[in-house]
């Protein structure tokens, strides 16, 4: 998310770079008709590669999984105690990953165009839009400020604009006001904004807004509780970039080995604590805790950039396998309901 982003080196070469056709076309000078539409049409994808390449790091670690905590959660509404959209909508589970989308793109850019982000970037991500020449720093403040507007508006027309507001003054807090130089300030601040992402997209699932009350939101604050406290795994394997970006993470400001110890203890905590919470089948149960056991132990026991970068992925499927906890929970009292009769 604000912070915790996935890290990969390589370039995106598989969906295409700036000296391929679909670029060429923008270069294009020849005054014809036709000419004239192949520029159009290269230069709209070009603008639209460029976007895409803002949000390549978060697709599997924060776009994807907190659609699917919508849908799933959506899917499960009697169990939060809300009531259920009535039958599947994918029209509405589609604009639940435009939420999130449209919400997580003026953060992103935000994060991005600061002098420190650029300097880590020019470094391990060269690919990426203002590193690569595509825009300058100017350019990405003017969509940042356009993009603000338009997400809010969206937002209030297909909900969520609670989160979409939330979350506007959460990345104005982290990347322009110093959220993101002391490890509690940065930890708070990206545990709320996953919860914001969640909690936004299962309302557009739902197409309404959900109650404001202890009884729908504890489940928010469980997951709040959990990314607080072990979503610095993802920092693990930047410490050196992290540095010189001058981030104080938590395993920088704690300590390399008592962050890791940290990790294991908590990890083993919630892998217990939250199928608990929800009761959830043996299976289930048992699958939720070993998995969560395991990234524990692979944060004390496997040390290297590559393996910090695996454990994060493996805490990555754990959070999707817990948002997925209250809907197994549901599908078991259904079943167990259907062959009780």
């Amino acid at each position: 998310m604000l912070g915790y982003i996935n890290n990969p080196n390589a370039i995106p070469e598989a969906f295409g770079d700036e000296k391929s056709p679909i670029f060429e076309a923008t270069t294009t000078t020849t005054p014809n008709k036709c000419n004239t539409t192949t520029t159009v049409v290269g230069s709209v994808q070009y603008h639209l590669y460029t976007i895409w390449l803002f949000t390549f790091s978060d697709l599997k670690t924060v776009i994807v999984p907190k659609t699917t905590f919508g849908i799933m959660n959506a899917l499960a509404a009697p169990i939060h105690g809300i009531e259920p959209a009535g039958s599947l909508n994918p029209y509405a589970y589609g604009l639940a990953f435009f939420w999130v989308y449209i919400n997580i793109l003026p953060l992103l850019i935000n994060n991005q165009r600061r002098d420190e982000s650029l300097a880590e970037d020019a470094q391990n991500k060269p690919w990426r839009p203002l590193p690569s020449k595509r825009l300058t720093q100017k350019e990405a403040v003017t969509l940042i400020i356009t993009l603000y507007p338009i997400a809010l508006v969206l937002s209030l027309a297909m909900g969520g604009h609670r989160q979409a507001f939330a979350l506007f003054l959460l990345g104005v807090w982290y990347n322009d006001f110093g959220g993101a130089r002391g490890p509690l300030k940065r930890n708070f601040i990206n545990a709320s904004a996953y919860v914001c992402l969640a909690s936004g997209a299962m309302e557009v699932a739902l197409s309404r807004s959900q109650p404001l009350s202890l009884e729908h939101s504890s489940w928010f604050v469980v997951i709040w509780l959990v990314v607080f406290t072990t979503g610095h795994t993802q920092d693990m394997s930047d410490q050196a970039g992290d540095v010189l970006a001058g981030r104080r993470t938590l395993p920088i400001a704690l300590g390399d080995t008592k962050t890791r110890y940290l990790t294991l203890g908590f990890m083993c905590s919630w892998a217990v604590a939250c199928p608990v919470y929800w009761n959830a089948p043996i299976s289930f149960f048992a699958l939720l805790s070993c998995l969560g056991v395991l990234v524990g132990f692979r944060s004390v026991t496997k040390r290297t950039v590559e393996d910090d970068k695996t454990t994060f992925r493996l805490w990555n499927l754990w959070m999707v396998l817990l948002y997925a906890s209250p809907l197994v929970t549901h599908l078991s009292r259904l079943s167990h309901n259907v062959y009780s009769v």
